[in-house]
């Protein structure tokens, strides 16, 4: 997800978007975890977006 992307949205469309990416985690870890992930950085990606988004909604407080 783009800067550009979360500057238009509200904060509750960032609070809706943070709970879809920390659930998108949570799914990565357990394919790691049972060896069904191809793409480990994938997890590293959706973290950056988790720590955007709570960037985000913090300034918008």
């Amino acid at each position: 997800m783009d800067m550009k992307t979360l500057l238009e949205k509200t904060q509750e469309g960032l609070s809706e978007e943070l709970k879809l990416a920390r659930t998108h985690l949570k799914e990565l870890e357990f394919k790691r975890a049972s060896n069904q992930l191809k793409n480990v950085r994938d997890i590293r990606k959706t973290k950056l977006t988790i720590a955007r988004i709570e960037t985000f909604l913090s300034s918008k407080k």
